[in-house]
């Protein structure tokens, strides 16, 4: 469970250390009266990531409870960078577990953050489990991908930042969703002002099957957006807030998402992976409509991405 007074502290907390980013204003898409884009590629590591790995770090050093045996994470993209460069500018040692596969270009990008790169196993179930041992036998703090409170806090400085830069008028966030701490901290940011709506592709819905299903449920995952949007299962914060906040799912195909990426480049030479294309495909494809008087802000999440594959 988080709340705005959450988030709020976690506002503060984060101050200096996360960079507050650019909002455009950008041509009306899907009808609606107005939309900005919410340049988050542009956060430290590329990534919104950063901002609930910096309060999660900041948060046990304020607490008096940040260990010696310093920070561990499981993942071999933008959370595992995010916790690198929060613990290296914090100044205590990170651990990042991520599987055998992982390629070699994150790896590196972890190693030259400072982090201690352990690679464990062929997925990442098991570089998770790997890291939580890890934790255990150590007493270092284990920061999640998505789905603890500090972390789902951090992210949603996002939602308190984007309505100061759009003056409190936006009525709408359209944000992608993988595991959902993105989803949860802005829309408990937001509760009030704006509402909330989830993008996901086709072939990873994890929101979607647990709104249907009324619980966080397993989910299959494959697709363009996989590397970055990749959680099997909607974390249980994230539905709670979904649930009291009304944040709805819609699905877009990767076809969908190619074509946002590339028109977001070809419109406005912004570069972004396509978990952040996929909120843009959203509004390009009609899955989200908004009505004629709404006003739309879409989050680009993230920029960790290759220009060869535009």
């Amino acid at each position: 469970m988080i709340e705005p007074s959450d988030i709020r502290a976690a506002a503060a907390r984060v101050s200096g250390r996360v960079r507050r980013t650019p909002v455009l204003a950008a041509e009306p898409l899907g009808g609606a009266a107005r939309t900005w884009l919410k340049l988050e590629h542009t956060q430290h590591t590329g990534s919104f990531k950063a901002r609930g790995a910096f309060n999660r770090v900041l948060a046990a050093a304020e607490r008096g409870t940040l260990p010696a045996a310093g920070v561990v994470a499981a993942s071999g993209g933008n959370a595992g960078l995010a916790v690198a460069y929060a613990a290296a500018e914090v100044g205590v040692a990170a651990e990042v577990y991520v599987p055998e596969t992982a390629p070699a270009v994150k790896v590196a990008r972890l190693r030259a953050l400072g982090a201690r790169v352990v690679q464990v196993g062929s997925r990442y179930a098991e570089a998770h489990e790997a890291a939580t041992k890890r934790c255990a036998d150590t007493g270092a703090l284990f920061c999640h991908a998505y789905d603890q409170p500090e972390i789902c806090a951090g992210q949603g400085t996002l939602g308190l930042e984007l309505l100061e830069q759009t003056s409190g008028e936006v009525d709408t966030v359209v944000l992608a969703v993988g595991g959902g701490g993105l989803m949860a901290g802005v829309a408990a940011a937001v509760q009030g002002h704006a509402t909330v709506v989830g993008a996901e592709p086709e072939a990873i819905p994890t929101l979607h099957r647990a709104l249907e299903a009324g619980a966080p449920v397993d989910v299959d995952m494959s697709g363009v957006a996989a590397d970055s949007l990749g959680a099997t299962r909607l974390g249980e914060i994230a539905f709670d807030v979904a649930a009291r906040t009304g944040v709805r799912s819609v699905l877009v195909p990767d076809e969908a998402i190619v074509e946002a990426r590339r028109w977001l480049w070809e419109r406005y030479r912004l570069l972004v992976e396509h978990a952040a294309a996929t909120a843009v495909a959203a509004l390009r494809t009609g899955a989200y409509r908004p009505a004629p008087d709404e006003r739309v802000a879409v989050v680009l999440c993230g920029g960790n991405t290759d220009s060869a594959s535009l």
